[in-house]
């Protein structure tokens, strides 16, 4: 089928139905409070989970609005009912919140938002709520995250101590930490911390190692909501037409078996894959009218053979071996944002944001590459790429 034939048959299906939040009792009273709805478990070929101790009532598939810059895709996947959406305060230069608010404004309501602040200190990040609301256009966000923390040690009592106060203030509903890598550090922290967070935001993909699985559980049986992030493994499926890449890493379908992958995992409550158009807005709406299958299961395991030698996993098993001390699975997921996704500007931006030192460095001045990857990345040929493309 054509993307446009495919496009043609997805808006004129009825999925349009839009749910009502069902939001749970222990909200603060100065937030205001929809009525709330019961709804089927499946509503119009829709999916629903209940995001952990919140009560919240989400879409398994999610948005996630990082990359998108057509606000009408976001007003069509909330028309068509899905509930979850996910930014970010440094997304797009700081410009992706606003579309979001935007696009979302008539059914904020009946919608779960949240953003993430990466800052390093309390003020800092209270005043990125401040700004996040600001730009949302909203009295509050149903969940606020920390963002991309990779140690233990990164949950401090500070950032705690944030998102209490803002709770307190009824700027949040919930509170939540993302991560990116350091999983086996990570998770197990958040849970030993359950009583002063409610939600979990971490990359889980058919390409991780199978210690990911038990962490999750692990972490919906501690009553978090359990969000994933990185469902594509890449990302891959944004590679032009004509690019040598495509050959190797388009592979037709394997994305929409991704994304099947993550949500047959009862223990993930939803998903936030980024959607930039109407084509691939279809294409994740599927994912909730199929089980997964045995020949997703052999696509998917033919797509990790290819992108082994590309595609860092985000393991953590790599921290702290470079000698020249680069944050090697950071640049590789940067250099993902440019290849997977599209966004050499995003990919930019990031790799920009990195002390000025390590930008200098370049991988083909050591004589020898102190990095040796599990899963069989090309540490040394990726980091020198991401060197060569984004500094």
């Amino acid at each position: 089928m054509s993307k446009s034939s495919s496009r043609r048959t997805f808006l004129t299906t009825g999925l349009a139905a839009v749910p009502t939040v069902a939001i749970a009792s222990r909200m603060s009273p100065k937030l205001p409070v929809p009525e709330p709805v019961m709804l089927a478990p499946e509503q119009g070929g829709l999916k629903y989970r209940v995001l952990g101790k919140t009560g919240l009532k989400v879409t398994t598939v999610g948005f996630g609005c990082m990359i998108t810059s057509d606000q009408s895709v976001i007003e069509k996947a909330a028309d068509l009912g899905i509930t979850y959406f996910d930014t970010a305060r440094r997304y797009q230069g700081g410009n992706n919140e606003k579309m979001v608010g935007a696009a979302l404004k008539v059914k904020r309501k009946s919608l779960v938002l949240s953003s993430k602040t990466p800052s390093g200190t309390k003020l800092e990040a209270l005043a990125d709520l401040d700004e996040s609301l600001k730009q949302l256009d909203t009295d509050y966000l149903d969940v606020w995250y920390l963002h991309g923390r990779t140690k233990a040690a990164d949950i401090s009592d500070g950032f705690l101590e944030a998102q209490a106060e803002a709770k307190k203030a009824g700027k949040i509903r919930f509170s939540g930490v993302s991560t990116h890598g350091g999983h086996a550090e990570v998770i197990p922290a958040i849970i030993s911390k359950k009583a002063d967070l409610d939600v979990v935001l971490a990359s889980y993909n058919f390409s991780m190692d199978a210690s990911m699985g038990p962490l999750i559980e692990s972490a919906a049986k501690a009553g978090l909501g359990v969000v994933a992030m990185k469902v594509m493994a890449g990302g891959f499926r944004r590679v032009r037409e004509g690019d040598k890449l495509r050959e190797t890493l388009g592979r037709e379908g394997a994305m929409l078996a991704a994304l099947k992958w993550v949500i047959k995992d009862q223990n993930v409550h939803t998903t936030i894959p980024s959607i930039t158009d109407m084509d691939q807005l279809d294409e994740n709406m599927s994912a909730m009218k199929a089980d997964f299958s045995e020949k997703d299961k052999q696509l998917l395991a033919s797509q990790l053979e290819m992108i082994a030698p590309l595609y860092c996993r985000s393991c953590g098993q790599c921290q702290g071996s470079c000698s020249k001390g680069l944050p090697v699975s950071d640049i590789l997921r940067y250099l993902s944002y440019a290849e997977g996704y599209g966004q050499f500007r995003l990919a930019r931006e990031e790799y920009l944001q990195l002390p000025e030192r390590t930008q200098r460095e370049r991988c083909n001045l050591c004589p020898v590459c102190t990095v040796s990857c599990p899963n069989g990345v090309r540490v040394s040929e990726r980091v020198s790429l991401a060197q060569e493309m984004l500094a």
